[in-house]
């Protein structure tokens, strides 16, 4: 069995995000509402008319580098909530993303990996059946 980490995912997740709005809510140094000692790394938001896991938006952290591609997403888990769920990050820098995978880390109670985009078409992809 191939892995899924294809180009087929993430022209669909482009499709996803380039067809929602997006709304920031918490711009890049802005302090988390809950938690004063969590500031935020980048610009932080949703994707409006989007559903997660979470019953909300679509979460989204946007970076400095103007594109309209996705390349990375988070995966997060979240104990006290019991519950997992897909952050989109758009136009990060790879320190940015070390910077939100840090920012989302510190706590004891979540903690998060990061995938970056596959450019592997699996070979099922490449038939016409």
């Amino acid at each position: 069995m191939e892995f899924e980490n294809n180009v087929l995912f993430w022209q669909k997740l482009d499709t996803l995000v380039l067809s929602s709005t997006l709304i920031v809510e918490r711009k890049k140094g802005s302090v988390h509402p809950k938690y004063p000692n969590l500031v935020y790394p980048c610009d932080y938001g949703y994707l409006k008319d989007t559903h997660s896991s979470d019953m909300g938006e679509i979460d989204i952290f946007v970076g400095t580098r103007q594109t309209a591609q996705t390349d990375t997403i988070i995966v997060a888990v979240d104990v006290l909530k019991k519950d997992a769920e897909v952050k989109v990050l758009l136009g990060c820098t790879q320190g940015e993303e070390l910077a939100i995978l840090h920012f989302l880390n510190q706590t004891d109670f979540q903690k998060t990996i990061i995938l970056r985009r596959g450019t592997h078409l699996p070979s099922w992809a490449m038939s016409d059946n």
